[in-house]
């Protein structure tokens, strides 16, 4: 095998250039191959692994489904796209369900964001009224849970900076 730098490989990213631009290190990247998520385009005599720039793509998916929480066997489940030896229609059906996927799991998550920011937005209401209040929270008021003043329970986000 010719080096990749004596080849059309030359645009290629050694590994250590490739998980700085990543932001991840040499570990991650070879977990990640040992599972099937990521292969490098190639390989130097050496042993030294070479990848896209494009592959930065591919991880950049990978993190982004860990963030929504799905495991990584679940992520290869979904990536698997490439060495599957699919006709086109199948492969782009395939390539079609994990977008849709993707688009579902991220719409859950602006969900389940939106439900935080709702907790926060009572919580920031109830504090204005907390200002006019005489009394502070403590352990003597039982950190004003419930409120003195209305009796009820503080709103979730209040009550655990309280």
């Amino acid at each position: 095998m010719n080096s990749p730098e004596s080849t059309p490989f030359a645009r290629l990213l050694k590994i250590g250039d490739f998980a700085r631009l990543a932001g991840t290190n040499l570990r991650t990247l070879r977990y990640y191959e040992e599972l099937g998520l990521l292969q490098p385009a190639t390989r130097s005599e050496g042993g030294f692994r070479y990848y896209r720039p494009t592959d930065l793509n591919r991880l950049e998916m990978i993190k982004n489904l860990q963030e929504l929480g799905l495991p990584l066997e679940r992520i290869g489940d979904l990536m698997d796209t490439r060495n599957r030896g699919l006709e086109r229609s199948a492969m782009l059906a395939r390539v079609a369900a994990a977008l849709s996927e993707q688009d579902r799991l991220i719409a859950q998550r602006i969900e389940q964001l939106e439900a935080q920011r709702q907790k926060l937005k009572s919580a920031a209401s109830k504090l204005n009224e907390c200002a006019l209040c005489p009394h502070s929270p403590g352990h003597h008021n039982n950190y004003c849970e419930p409120c003195e003043h209305t009796g009820q329970p503080l709103p979730e986000h209040l009550s655990a900076l309280y």
